[in-house]
């Protein structure tokens, strides 16, 4: 295992770690919950009479596709999100507490560990729609998991399988991990939240609103009251068209291209078919909030069409750079290692041989 992986797996692993506090905090008073949103909030609205996405919006949340076993259904309490959120923001300060300087060098072969965790921006509270915290983006089936049928279950295992242990084929290695688009399905449809860079920003016209996604810099082209082009075009982020359904904008996305179907992330992992279809419901609640909603089809995967809620919440910060780097570095190195590891493999059979 790397020492960044280490590091991931560390950050993620505190918020199953702090749901301790749960059965304490469900037995004090209940504490007040956010407010609904308002049912007759006017958004502001461009030239053309469409509500404007103007601005830079944040997926960054606590809140995670699939439900974790430590919470029992899809609304949290005021009282327990609370609890969680405090012991989360107290490992987050431990965590980026200084290095030691006058630590030795770890032993040869072990891992190196990793730095601290300012770089990381998962999110410091829960997800809210309409005023219920959210213990899980999918609503759908209601048990809050990804209801894959059996063989779809068993290709999503070897495809992720086969992206993590071959390392014959740069193609066959993550497209995060190859810097084409970001990790985890951050920018292709479902558009989900990781571990940083969480950012996304709207530039709308009438024949085309396009979603920059600040992982990769990815820039999903939405063709308003277009038709698809064909499965032969199959693109990164899939061929999205949309239409708009009062004040909610639907964009119907599919043809993504194969090396984007396994889709990981430290927080979740999905898998998709390039003929795979995702419907998104784009619609602004309130000044600070857009409401999106995504619904997953595809019934050679899945027993059913999943269906999902998530805020988008207004942020002043702006879009940073994304500098991918494993592309350059990290691919030549796990692939050289790969083929050192199979020459020193031959010398020894064939030391063994000679003897």
């Amino acid at each position: 295992m790397t020492s960044l992986t280490k590091i991931c797996l560390a950050a993620t692993a505190s918020l199953a770690v702090l749901s301790s506090p749960i059965a304490a905090a469900q037995e004090t008073a209940p504490a007040a919950g956010p407010e609904k949103w308002d049912p007759n909030y006017e958004p502001p609205r461009l030239p053309d009479g469409t509500p404007s996405f103007a601005g830079v919006w944040s997926k960054a949340s606590l809140t995670v596709l699939e439900r974790t076993p430590q919470f029992e259904g899809l609304i949290i309490a005021p009282a327990v999100a609370s609890a969680i959120e405090s012991g989360r923001e107290r490992a987050m300060e431990a965590a980026n507490r200084p290095s030691d300087p006058n630590a030795g060098a770890p032993e040869a072969g072990g891992g190196v560990g990793g730095y601290n965790t300012f770089w990381m921006d998962p999110g410091t509270s829960f997800g809210v729609v309409d005023g219920e915290i959210r213990s899980s983006w999918i609503v759908d089936p209601a048990d809050g998991k990804i209801p894959y049928t059996e063989a779809g279950g068993e290709e999503a295992k070897a495809a992720v399988a086969n992206m993590r242990n071959n390392f014959d084929d740069p193609e066959v290695r993550s497209a995060g991990e190859r810097c084409t688009v970001g990790f985890g399905s951050t920018g292709a449809p479902p558009m989900l939240n990781v571990l940083y860079n969480n950012h996304v920003q709207f530039f709308q016209a009438p024949e085309v609103v396009s979603i920059l996604v600040e992982m990769n810099h990815n820039a999903r082209m939405i063709r308003i009251n277009e038709d698809h082009r064909g499965d032969t075009n199959h693109q990164w982020l899939g061929d999205s068209i949309g239409t708009w359904d009062g004040d909610t904008l639907v964009v119907e996305t599919t043809n993504f291209h194969p090396h984007n179907s396994v889709r990981t992330a430290i927080r979740h992992e999905v898998y998709l078919q390039p003929d795979s279809v995702v419907e998104e419901r784009f619609t602004r609640v309130a000044d600070d909030v857009i409401f999106y909603e995504f619904t997953v089809t595809d019934p050679d995967l899945f027993t059913q069409p999943w269906k999902g809620e998530m805020p988008l919440w207004k942020t002043e910060e702006e879009i940073f750079e994304y500098a991918c780097h494993e592309g350059n570095h990290a691919l030549p190195g796990i692939l050289a290692g790969a083929r050192r590891k199979e020459a020193e493999a031959a010398a020894a059979s064939a030391s063994s041989g000679s003897k």
